[in-house]
């Protein structure tokens, strides 16, 4: 439960901070209270999406990964942050994502933050 509340703040934060870099990711709100809850949840349907489809994509795109010595994860990563927004959309959440290289720019930042806060928060059960 521990690795799952931490995964979770991670991407939270990793979210938090491509919203902060990117004009075209937003995230909206009355509040600084209500901006965190929406975040969190978004960073729950994002960490849903990574379990769920990511896995999927990657077997049925393996050939493209060889091809491409893995740039393809970069769409991938994009197609994953993109599916998040269109499910936030439907979930009446204030996250929007606009266009594809938008989404490709915030799944490298994403990743890149995630790596680094996965290195400095505790990992254990």
């Amino acid at each position: 439960m521990k690795n799952f509340v931490v995964k979770t703040i991670a991407n939270a934060g990793a979210l938090a901070v491509a919203v902060w870099l990117l004009d075209k990711i937003t995230l909206t709100g009355d509040s600084t209270g209500k901006k965190t809850v929406t975040l969190i949840v978004v960073a729950l349907l994002f960490g849903l999406v990574n379990f769920l489809v990511k896995p999927i994509l990657k077997v049925l795109t393996f050939p493209l990964f060889i091809l491409t010595l893995g740039l393809i994860t970069l769409v991938v990563n994009a197609l994953m942050l993109l599916l998040t927004s269109w499910l936030a959309d439907k979930l009446d959440l204030s996250f929007h994502v606009e266009g594809f290289w938008t989404a490709v720019l915030g799944g490298l930042i994403i990743s890149i933050v995630s790596w680094a806060l996965h290195v400095v928060l505790p990992d254990n059960d």
